[in-house]
């Protein structure tokens, strides 16, 4: 681990920065994102934007590399949506129940076989100079017609993984779901190619 990248969690959100520890915690050094830095309102218009976003606020508050991930549901019987508003589809300050009820609500009627959706996650480690490393993950799925299971959080209770057992990502231990998940994929990505020692880096200037 000496030789480790040290980066600071862009994430204010304690559940995603346990799981993003859980995940790449065997690559990085992580750091824990300032306290005294606020939100970071995430108005880009894809995953990649908002990650952007997000990692630039804590590297410029920090001064040191940050790595940041979004991440978005994309329903198909909702041409996509919620998509890269899923922290907000209830509206501002939705909780995960309420984003869970709106997005059951929305699908009220829709047979079984016609609620594929997919979980996306873009995960983007970025130091003071520009320079980036940028990952991506995805999990094809459905929607359960009910939520069911108590782990995980956000859409885990009605997120069933096509590769899974029938079980939403929230009946399922982290080990389980990290063997499929969206963000687990991201960021081992991300972990491959921070190995590579620099060489896929790309610099971005200012964005």
């Amino acid at each position: 681990m000496s030789d480790s990248p040290e980066l600071v969690l862009a994430t204010a959100n304690p559940d995603k920065a346990r799981e993003i520890a859980e995940i790449l915690g065997y690559a990085v050094r992580l750091l824990p994102r300032p306290d005294a830095l606020g939100e970071v309102d995430e108005t880009g218009e894809t995953l990649e934007d908002n990650a952007r976003l997000k990692a630039v606020a804590v590297v410029g508050f920090a001064g040191a590399p940050a790595v940041a991930d979004d991440t978005g549901l994309e329903v198909d019987a909702l041409g996509g949506a919620p998509g890269v508003r899923s922290a907000r589809y209830a509206g501002p300050g939705a909780t995960y129940a309420d984003n869970v009820r709106a997005l059951l609500r929305a699908l009220e009627g829709v047979p079984a076989g016609e609620r594929t959706a997919r979980f996306r996650t873009v995960a983007l480690a970025r130091w003071p100079d520009g320079r980036e490393v940028l990952a991506a993950g995805s999990v094809e799925g459905a929607i359960a017609e009910r939520a069911r299971g108590e782990r995980g959080f956000g859409y885990d209770p009605v997120f069933v993984p096509a590769e899974g057992d029938g079980r939403t990502f929230a009946e399922m231990a982290p080990a389980d779901k990290h063997r499929l998940s969206h963000r687990a994929r991201a960021l081992a990505d991300l972990a491959v190619r921070l190995a590579a020692g620099g060489d896929d880096r790309r610099a971005t200037g200012p964005r």
